[in-house]
């Protein structure tokens, strides 16, 4: 790494008058050779393939800075990672934030599902080491921590988040079925919530029914059923759903649990306009289209999702496909390449490696240029979180997920309701 000349001259002025040189960590260096970045996701266990997407879209984001030169405001310093495995586990997840700050980690993304980031929040508030949540829903999450920071219990919000809350999906959600039931010309009455019981889809599915009361659109919702996660057999929650005669099922999954559902309600018939999830992983990884195949034909879920209108984000994506063998780049992978992104804008900012500094370059952050669907810039609020994190609604269109609402990230039409037969 090339040493900036003012740093020399420091240094030399140092020894020339016998002075101890002493570099602090937090400070731009010659000395500084990289910034370290905990990186924790689930790559092993039953969240193996969203995982491993979010690590390797972690690594390529990283990669890309490293190659245009690292973080200038450090002087150049690179970035390097150093991965945890939470395995789907909260007990793990909180185990591999410590090892990984313990190796030397000035700031941590992650962690994909909401009991295991839950679980590494009260580590990064001891540790007093930024926190950037990439992908996890349960508003908790960062809403707990700006609480005690008001009532004065802790003194500083090392947690931040770049993905949509549960509440936010419930509202756009809600706003997403009105719409393209007008868009389609259509009336469905009857919605059958159904829903995972972890805290994932519990949060998701409180968002949901808080977000319709608050709407109180011309649909109802007519039934709410959860299932223990992981499901063994749905046989009796899909014959609970069929009873109460739903225009839509809205199911909220995991990958297990949506081969499940979905192969059970075409098992028994279900008769239905359409399948449409408030949000849920499982419905678009290229594993579950491979598993599924047409019993996931048509079906819409709103999830967050790459920006492919944008140049770049097409470019990443080809890139992301060949390292893949053909995956499509989505959700995780996308929304953990942002992260990084956001870490390098905030490291340029903070012009620091300092946990205070970080935060509050972070709580300054209005970043152009994601990869991912925003509705406006990246930004943070007082409780810690983007608001303009928002999804998309996407639709299995010939195997494949396709953008089919909102209009401004539609790249194909919708199909509802779904063809018969």
């Amino acid at each position: 790494m090339r040493v900036p000349r003012s740093s020399r001259r420091a240094f030399l002025r140092a020894a020339l008058s016998g002075a101890a040189v002493a570099v602090a960590p937090s400070s731009p260096s010659a000395q500084t050779r990289s910034v370290k970045i905990g990186i924790v996701h689930p790559v092993t266990g039953l969240l193996t393939e969203p995982g491993q997407a979010c690590r390797l879209g972690a690594k390529m984001a990283s990669e890309a800075i490293n190659a245009a030169g690292g973080i200038k405001g450090l002087g150049g310093v690179r970035f390097e990672l150093l991965f945890g495995d939470s395995q789907g586990k909260a007990d793990v997840a909180r185990a591999e934030a410590e090892r990984v700050i313990g190796q030397g980690a000035q700031m941590l993304l992650g962690a994909f599902d909401s009991a295991g980031t839950a679980a590494m929040v009260p580590v990064v508030q001891q540790r007093r080491v930024p926190f950037l949540v990439d992908l996890a829903t349960a508003d908790s999450i960062t809403a707990n921590v700006a609480k005690a920071v008001r009532d004065g219990a802790q003194k500083v919000q090392y947690v931040y988040r770049n993905f949509p809350t549960a509440s936010s999906f419930g509202r756009k959600a809600v706003q997403y079925f009105s719409d393209i039931f007008k868009e389609a010309g259509v009336s469905p009455k009857r919605v059958v919530l159904m829903h995972c019981n972890d805290p994932f889809g519990q949060g998701q599915a409180r968002g949901f029914v808080a977000a319709h009361k608050a709407a109180n659109p011309a649909w109802e919702i007519v039934e709410t059923i959860p299932w223990p996660e992981p499901p063994v057999d749905l046989s009796t929650e899909v014959s609970r759903a069929k009873a109460a005669r739903p225009d839509v099922i809205a199911p909220i999954t995991r990958p297990g649990s949506a081969q499940i559902l979905l192969t059970e309600i075409r098992r028994q018939r279900v008769e239905l306009m359409g399948v449409v999830s408030p949000g849920s992983p499982g419905l678009y990884e290229a594993a579950q289209v491979a598993a599924l195949k047409d019993d996931l034909e048509h079906v819409l879920t709103s999830v967050p999702w790459p920006n492919f209108k944008n140049p770049k984000t097409a470019a990443v994506a080809e890139e992301y496909r060949k390292r893949t063998g053909g995956k499509t780049f989505d959700t995780n992978a996308g929304y953990a390449y942002d992260a990084v992104l956001v870490a390098a804008d905030v490291l340029e900012r903070a012009r620091s490696t300092d946990g205070e500094a970080i935060v509050e370059a972070l709580r300054k952050t209005h970043l152009i240029g994601g990869l991912m669907q925003y509705g406006g810039l990246i930004a943070f609020n007082e409780g810690g979180d983007n608001p303009n994190a928002i999804p998309t609604l996407i639709q299995i269109l010939g195997g494949k997920p396709v953008a089919v609402w909102p209009r401004e990230a539609a790249l194909q039409k919708l199909v509802f309701p779904r063809p018969r037969g």
